[in-house]
């Protein structure tokens, strides 16, 4: 009866220490979320390194739909020559942008289904989960939405928006991190949806396996809903600029910290987004 007991202590010690070394890169000053205003419904987190190696360890960009739009930007729409996403939001006039998801080896089209209004850039459905869909066709519907292709019937829902970017998911609708267990680690770039229905650029330039970065958002008090993987590596990255913030974030492999990037690479295909014009009253 002794051996299976201890057998029992230890595991749940290792249990334990492992969750400890998972989030060990990060730091809570406070415990909820240290928000900066960039702009109005559009706020700003930042988390640093608890070794101080990195102060932009976790960034988090949370979007309030009711305020902002969003555009779907794609090289092969827009002159075929692709851009960093701080070049993408100077040439298109938005105040943040992000990857759209991975891209295939002509350096134009994405892994996953992409269309843009009536510009295709991927016809092809592949069979990742997860489709971020917004410019919806009627005004009664969300403005954006993360569908989960096994919580919601996506034959439907395609007939109402003009925009989708497809990828794999991380988080499900039951809230469950679905990302398989890995070694391999990476700066890695998502987007999510909190329970409010607000958007959330994700960002961690701190290397992850992507399975613990997930266990990392769900244990912080975001209220995220889902959450899609875009990027990771040295193309994951995130621009925004206002008049009260101005960041720009670049990814890296893991075990090149002293290496990493200080600049981005192009990419062909970001989100943007634009401040809605104040209803007249």
């Amino acid at each position: 009866m002794r051996a299976p007991f201890l057998r029992k202590i230890i595991g749940c010690c290792l249990a334990a220490f492992g969750l400890i070394s998972i989030f060990a890169n990060f730091v809570l000053t406070s415990p909820t979320i240290p928000w900066k205003e960039a702009d109005e419904g559009l706020l700003v987190a930042e988390f640093e390194s608890v070794f101080g190696k990195d102060p932009y360890a976790l960034t988090v960009v949370k979007i309030d739909p009711a305020r902002y739009s969003f555009q779907l930007l794609c090289a092969t729409e827009y002159g075929k020559a692709p851009l960093t996403t701080k070049e993408w939001a100077s040439r298109h006039q938005v105040l943040a942008a992000v990857n759209a998801g991975m891209f295939q080896e002509n350096g134009l089209t994405s892994v996953g289904f992409m269309q843009n209004f009536d510009h295709v850039n991927n016809p092809r459905l592949s069979n990742a989960n997860t489709i971020l869909a917004f410019n919806p066709v009627e005004e009664t519907l969300p403005e954006i939405q993360l569908i989960d292709r096994e919580c919601q019937n996506f034959n439907d829902l395609r007939q109402k928006y003009r925009s989708f970017v497809q990828s794999i998911r991380m988080i499900s609708c039951d809230r469950q991190n679905v990302w398989t267990r890995q070694n391999s680690k990476w700066s890695t770039l998502a987007v999510g949806m909190d329970t409010q229905g607000n958007i959330l650029f994700l960002f961690s330039r701190t290397a992850h396996s992507v399975h613990d970065f997930t266990d990392i958002l769900l244990s912080l008090p975001l209220s995220l809903k889902c959450a899609m993987y875009l990027e990771g590596g040295p193309q994951a990255s995130l621009y925004l600029s206002t008049s009260k913030i101005t960041l720009e974030r670049n990814g890296m492999w893991g075990g090149m910290e002293e290496n990493s990037l200080q600049f981005s690479l192009p990419v062909p295909n970001v989100i943007g987004i634009s401040k809605k014009p104040r209803a007249k009253t």
